[in-house]
């Protein structure tokens, strides 16, 4: 093991624990007890070029106070002063702290934890690397990627580490971070309150930029986790360089402007947002809305150059909880209240243009400051100190339930109680783990498992005050505590936008909403915030906007014409008091009465030799169920099959006896007697007794019976009298029509040349060409027509078809006779 631990610190140190040492950049001490480290980037590195965690940041190259760190540093102060002060906690125990300045590197915040959990301030050495460390906790660190190397090499010797700021994730880890513990909410929450806010404004269409960090990484991959399977698409993800060379950072600041997306989520630590802002507001970019987590949404001193290209800021914020006394306590300096430690006394200098003149024989004087402290410290931002509050309460607590541990019933091996002088990491550790109080605010703090404490965050919004300087106001928050409906709250009335919305809601899509009536269809080769409206189809409806499909309408239901509603179809059907309806009456009564007419002066006139010649029992028989074919079509019954058999079977006797009769030229010829009126009762009542069967066995097998139908026009339920039934059955019984009608064709038209006292072949040549060329028609315009037109184009092609057999064979031989009767 001990082996191990020293490769480690070598790997991370690039030194020899036997041979070399390291000082650390600053650090503050008061004695106690119990010695509790801290660990605080109170000054930044160099901004260009970043290093490595390999590599070490001295302390001269450390520079660019962070004046919120130093109040972390001085709440961890407050905490342990007001913790000594309490008769309550730890009464017979006194805390002190060994608190250090990191320099925001992994490299020095590791060379620091070192030094401290080795007891030796200044240097490292071999003989004490696997000595028992003097501080068995420590308050730290705040940046996520730093706290992942103290964690995988303290962790060995189970120091337990408690952070205030580390809010990755993936240190939620229990396997392989088993001693870190932190009073600041993982990510995995602040992603939710993004995606939350995301889904919430509909900003369905977002740029995302991020750090080339744990932090930054983890920040994005937990926000993609959240919003996978919702419609909210990334247009973009850009990562801000360590290196932060200006022509990276001018590409992602065009990237940001060419896009389309009008809100954009920063997920970076202070330094990288920083310069990636400056570029930002060097530029001009006001048209954007952006969304800060908490690494930079309550950043004061960004307010001082962003100008209005940062107004209207969405940031999500560590909760801020005001402690009696202390931000008294941390704005409360003056030059007579001075520092006397080295760290505290370089801050001055850096922050507030101070010098501290030292006297050979007094010593230390008065400083001399040339820039207002308050002012300074006033405009610092106060989330983060809360956190360390409740770290250090924490680690007191646990202490205090370590003393109160019962002899023989402690949590170790045979009851055993844990050892106060010293502290043995692993047994704070437990007693962290298990540690449940309540603060001075009123707070429950605890550790869920994974070291984790309930997500709790403010809503921030960048705004104007009146005096014409950018503000951060609170407009909402988000507690995990609180029911799913109830954790996330925003008021909106009080948010002003950024991008120049003011008080209206940004929009940010890549494709507008589909209103209703129509859905989406994702562009092809494109994220599914990038799509086409398409309007439903007839029959379907979408009630709501931004709908991926159409809703099929429920039976006898239809859609409005906007295609948003299913209203209830109109009965439709052909009736007496349509136009149509009226139109094709007036005709069949027409036709019957005409049909009437002639079968009356046939009649009447049945001993003419012209009734005779024109065989006036076929005659009788056709113009009957010529008129049965109007009677059926006056009650818009489309299919009087046996009517229209019985007239083309009379024509088609009518044909060949007239064919017959003149082509049986040969003396003694007997070839009329198998013609006779016998034979063409039969011939008739055979071709008709063939359609009576295909009849029978069509309404045995499926009978055409009263219907509703959709498919009238706009979707009205369409009422037929006798649907089709059986496609084969009214197929067979057209066919078998056109059968007939193409033999009466045929023979009519080779006896057309007969003679013309006696000849009706051409005037049935002519019927049957109407005919024919009827039903032909009919098929298509059939098929094609909607609704009650069906029906309607039925009952035209049988009125016209008889309206052709009477008026091409009765009409002309009742011309030519009238005066002979």
């Amino acid at each position: 093991m001990g082996f191990l631990v020293v490769s480690v610190w070598e790997h991370y140190l690039g030194l020899s624990c036997t041979l070399q040492s390291r000082s650390i950049s600053g650090s503050m001490y008061k004695e106690g007890d119990v010695i509790i480290g801290g660990l605080f980037p109170i000054h930044f590195k160099p901004p260009e070029p970043y290093q490595t965690f390999t590599q070490r940041a001295p302390a001269d190259q450390c520079q660019s106070v962070n004046l919120r760190s130093y109040r972390w540093l001085q709440t961890m102060i407050f905490t342990v002063e007001e913790i000594n002060r309490d008769p309550a906690l730890l009464p017979n125990l006194t805390l002190g702290y060994l608190a250090t300045d990191t320099c925001l590197s992994e490299g020095s915040t590791l060379n620091a934890a070192l030094s401290l959990v080795t007891g030796k301030e200044e240097v490292v050495s071999g003989e004490e690397c696997t000595r028992a460390p003097t501080v068995p906790v420590i308050i730290g660190d705040a940046r996520s990627s730093a706290s992942i190397v103290l964690a995988d090499t303290l962790g060995v010797f189970g120091i337990p580490m408690v952070s205030y700021y580390a809010s990755c994730a993936c240190l939620s880890d229990r396997k392989r971070f088993p001693t870190f513990l932190r009073t600041v909410p993982s990510n995995a929450y602040q992603a939710k309150v993004v995606a939350r806010l995301l889904h919430l404004m509909g900003w369905s269409w977002v740029g995302v930029i991020y750090g080339d960090d744990a932090y930054g990484e983890s920040s994005v991959q937990l926000l993609m986790n959240e919003v996978e399977g919702s419609d909210v698409c990334m247009a973009y993800m850009e990562v801000i360089p360590k290196s932060n060379t200006q022509n990276k950072i001018r590409q992602i600041v065009e990237r940001v402007q060419s896009s389309k997306a009008q809100v954009v989520v920063i997920f970076a630590i202070t330094a990288d947002a920083e310069a990636l802002l400056r570029e930002v507001v060097r530029r001009n970019v006001t048209d954007k809305q952006w969304i800060a987590p908490t690494s930079w949404s309550t950043a004061a001193d960004f307010t001082a150059w962003c100008g209005i290209s940062l107004v209207g800021t969405i940031g999500i914020a560590i909760r801020s909880v005001e402690v009696q006394g202390l931000n008294s306590y941390v704005t409360n300096l003056s030059t007579e209240n001075y520092p006397t430690e080295k760290l505290e006394q370089n801050v001055w200098e850096e922050a507030f243009g101070c010098k501290f003149p030292t006297d050979s024989q007094s010593g230390l004087l008065k400083p001399q400051c040339s820039n207002l402290i308050t002012d300074q410290v006033q405009t610092a931002e106060f989330d983060g100190m809360y956190n360390v509050y409740k770290a250090v309460y924490a680690v007191a607590h646990a202490i205090q339930n370590m003393l109160d541990c019962e002899l023989e019933k402690g949590p170790f091996k045979n009851g055993k109680c844990p050892e106060i002088k010293p502290i043995i990491p692993e047994q704070l550790l437990h007693y962290l783990k298990a540690v449940k109080f309540t603060t001075t605010t009123g707070e429950l703090v605890y550790f869920d498992k994974n070291g984790d404490p309930t997500g709790s965050y403010d809503i921030v919004n960048w705004q104007i005050g009146p005096d014409g300087k950018v503000k951060i106001a609170n407009v909402g928050n988000f507690d995990s505590s609180r029911k799913p409906d109830k954790d996330f709250q925003l008021d909106l009335q009080n948010v002003i936008w950024g991008g120049g919305w003011g008080n209206k809601v940004p929009v940010s899509v890549c494709s507008e909403s589909c209103p209703p009536g129509t859905r989406k269809a994702v562009q092809r080769g494109k994220p599914i915030c990038c799509f086409d409206c398409i309007h439903c189809a007839a029959g379907e409806i979408s009630n709501t906007t931004g709908s991926t499909e159409c809703i099929k309408c429920p039976q006898r239901f239809w859609s409005n014409t906007d295609q948003t509603e299913c209203i209830p179809m109109a009965v439709e059907f052909l009736s007496f008091q349509d136009d149509m309806g009226i139109i094709l009456a007036a005709l069949s009564v027409a036709g019957a009465a005409l049909t009437g007419t002639v079968l009356t002066a046939f009649f009447r006139h049945r001993d003419t030799p012209l009734v005779r010649a024109n065989n006036s029992e076929l005659s009788f028989l056709l113009l009957l169920s010529l008129k049965l074919c109007f009677l059926c079509a006056l009650a818009f019954i489309g299919r009087p099959a046996p009517c229209f058999v019985v007239c083309l079977a009379c024509v088609l006797s009518k044909t060949v006896v007239v064919l017959v009769a003149f082509r049986a030229t040969l003396p003694g010829s007997n070839l009329m007697k198998y013609f006779g009126p016998l034979q063409q009762r039969a011939g008739i009542f055979f071709c008709t007794m063939v359609q009576v069967g295909i009849c029978v066995l069509w309404l045995a097998l499926a009978p055409p019976l009263p219907t509703e139908t959709a498919g009238g026009e706009l979707g009205a339920r369409v009422v037929e009298l006798c649907a089709v039934g059986s496609v084969v059955g009214f197929s067979l019984v057209l066919g078998y029509i056109g059968l007939l009608a193409s033999i009466c064709f045929l023979l009519a038209f080779f006896a057309r040349k007969l003679p013309d006292n006696f000849n009706e072949a051409k005037f049935i040549t002519f019927s049957m060409l109407i005919f024919c060329a009827v039903w032909i028609t009919f098929v298509p315009a059939y098929v094609s027509s909607p609704g009650k037109y069906t029906v309607a184009v039925e009952v035209f092609a049988i009125l016209a078809s008889s309206y052709g057999l009477l008026l091409c064979i009765f009409a002309p031989n009742i011309y030519a006779h009238t005066p002979q009767w």
